[in-house]
Parts: structure tokens; sequence; C-alpha cells
């Protein structure tokens, strides 16, 4: 099998195409033939070293994919050979097979395509417990989502929708405003050429009840003053490259909550109720009511290019790696 592996910490230029022996399946485990790997930001942050974990050299990224299983090993009922699933390595993704313990495999939803599943259940599960649990987000209520075209905001512009709020998007062009607005963004702020602050306020009535934050950065700041009285700062991650200081007389002035999201942390200490999270959505997108977008796909042998159009904002969406 083909396998894509970081020899050397830096650009994503410095990463190698390898062949290595396939897999076989061990007990309580399922081996799975990946046909789409879900390509994130933050695989581009760790092939550079500079993600919050650092393996060192040689590993392969990839955190999430979706395929089909090839086998399963003594004692797992719960697959069998030829089931649809998304696989969640965490790390090990960018390759052509993947072997996992039964309970980091999930049956891929009906109606997603490989591609788009590959993407799918870190970017909407986060998004589902971010705006459910820890924002308590209400039918009417206002969110503003940054770096709303990117796979992560456009689950969240898509989940909020479902759950009746009404959406700003706020993102850096034409181009990827058109494609939140597509989401189902009711509004949305061009970064280049509005006042963040000042235009979510004006359109919100005098302020947002969320803000759906991934970005970090210099957005931050101007967000959080865009909150209503008792509004609620969700912080996802920091896609935008620096952390931000959060100046506290705001949230006291406010009255506001500035949340940590931390989705993963809490699906593996609570499986049961992240696996009830993770089945509402998947019945929501057979029913019609979630529409995840499909990603930007890139031959797999063109990891590299993947991630850099990701370091560079080029991708509109989710990118995908496709295993002919």
């Amino acid at each position: 099998m083909r396998v894509v592996s970081c020899v050397e910490l830096g650009a994503p230029e410095k990463l190698v195409l390898e062949e290595r022996p396939d897999l076989s399946p061990l007990p309580g485990h399922v081996l799975v033939d990946v046909k789409a790997c879900g390509v994130y930001f933050v695989d581009t942050l760790m092939v550079q070293g500079l993600y919050q974990i650092r393996p060192e050299p040689p590993f392969v990224p990839g955190g999430e994919v979706a395929g089909v299983v090839r086998a399963v090993g003594e004692g797992v009922e719960s697959f069998q050979a030829g089931d649809e699933v998304i696989a969640t390595p965490g790390m090990n993704g960018f390759a052509e097979q993947v072997l996992l313990p039964a309970e980091r495999i999930i049956p891929k939803p009906a109606g997603l395509s490989f591609g788009q599943a590959s993407g799918f259940y870190q970017a909407y599960c986060t998004a589902q417990f971010a705006l459910d649990n820890r924002a308590a987000l209400q039918p009417g209520e206002t969110v503003l989502v940054l770096g709303a075209a990117g796979g992560v905001g456009l689950a969240a512009i898509d989940v909020a929708k479902q759950m009746g709020a009404r959406v700003i998007a706020a993102a850096s062009s034409e181009e990827k405003l058109a494609a939140c607005r597509k989401q189902g963004a009711d509004d949305v702020i061009l970064y280049s050429e509005e006042d963040l602050k000042l235009r979510a306020k004006e359109l919100s009535g005098g302020g947002v009840d969320v803000v759906y934050d991934p970005v970090g950065g210099d957005f931050s700041e101007p967000a959080l003053r865009a909150l209503a009285p008792r509004g609620r700062h969700l912080v996802i991650g920091f896609a935008g490259g620096e952390i931000p200081t959060v100046r506290w007389n705001l949230i006291l002035l406010k009255q506001c909550q500035v949340v940590g999201v931390d989705w993963g942390g809490w699906g593996s200490r609570n499986r049961d109720e992240n696996t009830a999270l993770f089945d509402g959505l998947a019945q929501r997108v057979g029913s019609g009511e979630l529409s995840p977008v499909p990603p930007t796909v890139y031959p797999f042998e063109q990891a590299a290019a993947a991630l850099r159009d990701l370091m560079e904002r080029r991708v509109v969406g989710k990118a995908a790696l496709e295993v002919s």
C-alpha cells in the first residue's frame, strides 16, 4: 500500500510517497481500504511541527478517512467486509489502508460520497457539540461564523440553520462568501472591506448571540465586541495562526461568556453521548436536513498540493485526497 509520509518537519513539499506492506487484520480491529482522506488545517500544522501534538518524523498525517471494510479481526461483530465506513485514526490516515480498533470505526451516513464522508465526522460533530452543548443555541438567535467558507465554518452554518438560527458568515473573498450563501447564510461580511464589529452589529440589530470562532488572530476581539449582552463566544481553534489575547474588561462589561470547545476531549470521555450526537447528525443527513458540501478533491499523490492550498487559503470548503 502507499502512504504519504512526513520524513522531515517543514513545508508540505517535503512529504514523500512511500510503498509499505499491506496490513492484516488483528483481533478486535477492522481493516479498511481507504477511498478518501479528509485534509484538515491541523494536518498543515502537524507536518510543520507547529501543532500542540508534535510527533517525531517519520510519521503519516491524516486524522479522518472514509472507505470500505476489507476484513475484520476476531471478536468484531459490529462490522463486516463490504461495509462503507468512516475511520478516525487521529494519525496515519494518509494511507491506502488503515487498521483500527472497532470503536474507531463509524458507519458512513447514507447519501454521502466518500469524499464528503472523509470530512464529515470532525467538522459536523464539532459544530453540533459547540452550538448545542456549549452554546445552548436557541431558534431565532443570531450566530456569527468566522472563517465561514472553510470546512469547519460551512458545517457550522449548516448545523446552525438546521437548529433555527440566523447566520452571519464572515470570509475573506467574494467567492467564499458565495459558498456561504449557498450553504444557507442569511448575511455575509467581507473581512477585507468591512469592519467586522460594526457590520455584525448592524446586521444583527445591535449584537450577535453567538460567535463561532475557529480562526483566532486579529478577528477574535472585534467578534467579541460584536456580541450582545450575555452572548457566547465559542473558541473552536486558531486557524489564523495567532492565539488572541482577550481583554477581560470586555467580558465584564458585556456580561458575556467565552466558551472553550474541545469536542475531541469530550467525545473520548463521553463515548455514549458522542455516539448519540453522531447518530443524530447522520439521521439529519439522511433526511436532507443537513447538506455537507462536496470537497475539493486532489489525487492521493498530490497531498502536498492540498496542504499548500489550505495553508494559503485557496480552498473553499473541505479538501480530500482521492485514493484510486
